[in-house]
């Protein structure tokens, strides 16, 4: 099981007009955990518990058709319902089967998906802590729909025996998938100081991100090609597109996007649905 983690860095953005100034550029929050956690209460039934290694403790929902159960309420489900309207309730109920809610002021993760032990469904985890700013949730949250919709076995080949593309704990990246196109046409072209594809060190990322930072969306787009493509999404979804005559290597990565009509059919929508929030009217 790999987490699909959402952290900050130093995260200094490369294109200019970024929605939110910089998605990662914010940590904490206005509300306090103990004041939370005193909403929360109030919602009846309780959630399972159990140790996070990221943030420390983890309240746990079962996703039953969309729904949370125990019911959530407060930014526990202020944040499940943004992750919805992110992803629609329809894939939300067909995908998810988890939603695990931390609070820790002091991670640096702001959130992860993973498979499932079935590897058709998925698990969020957010962390409250770093979830009170909309335009950062709402880019976190896309960034994490991003990873669901690049690594699913109808991407990624989950009983392959050998791989000779890209191997990660998902499986194997299959011929026609976003993540291999991707791949060949931003990282294959790198040396051996590239990380690999399964690369967590974010001393090795951000080492690679300052000899290469033209490239990269931000500096956590260099952890390796998997967040690339999550960060780079997120950029093509929040961004306009690049105008015909900006010839960078960001651009380029916008620009994969927008061959394939299915993903700019679900940025137009997200786009949509939060046009107020992220000021894009």
């Amino acid at each position: 099981m790999t987490k699909r983690l959402v952290i900050i860095l130093v995260s200094v953005v490369a294109l200019v007009g970024l929605v939110a100034g910089g998605v990662f550029l914010f940590a904490g929050g206005a509300t306090g955990g103990d004041e939370r956690a005193a909403v929360e209460a109030e919602s009846g039934a309780a959630p399972a518990s159990e140790a996070d290694d990221d943030f420390g403790t983890v309240k746990i929902y079962r996703v039953v058709d969309g729904d949370l159960e125990p019911a959530a309420s407060g930014l526990t489900k202020q944040v499940w319902d943004t992750f919805v309207r992110v992803v629609t309730p329809d894939f939300a109920s067909e995908v998810m089967s988890q939603y695990r809610v931390g609070d820790a002021p002091d991670s640096d993760t702001l959130a992860y998906v993973y498979q499932d032990d079935d590897p058709d469904y998925w698990i969020l985890a957010a962390n409250l802590a770093t979830s009170e700013d909309e335009s950062q949730l709402i880019a976190t949250l896309v960034h994490e729909y991003a990873h669901i919709l690049t690594l699913p076995g109808t991407e990624m080949d989950q009983a392959a025996t050998s791989c000779e593309t890209i191997e990660l704990s998902e499986g194997c990246a299959r011929d026609d998938s976003y993540l291999l196109a991707f791949e060949q046409q931003f990282w294959a072209g790198y040396d051996e100081s590239a990380p690999t594809a399964d690369n967590d060190d974010a001393d090795v990322a951000y080492d690679f991100y300052l000899a290469h930072e033209e490239d990269f969306v931000s500096d956590y787009a260099a952890t390796n090609v998997v967040e690339d493509v999550a960060e780079s999404f997120m950029t093509f979804v929040l961004e306009d597109q690049p105008s015909a005559d900006t010839v960078t290597v960001t651009a380029a990565k916008l620009n994969f996007f927008w061959q394939y009509p299915e993903l700019v059919t679900i940025r137009e929508r997200i786009r949509a649905e939060f046009q107020t929030e992220l000021g894009l009217g």
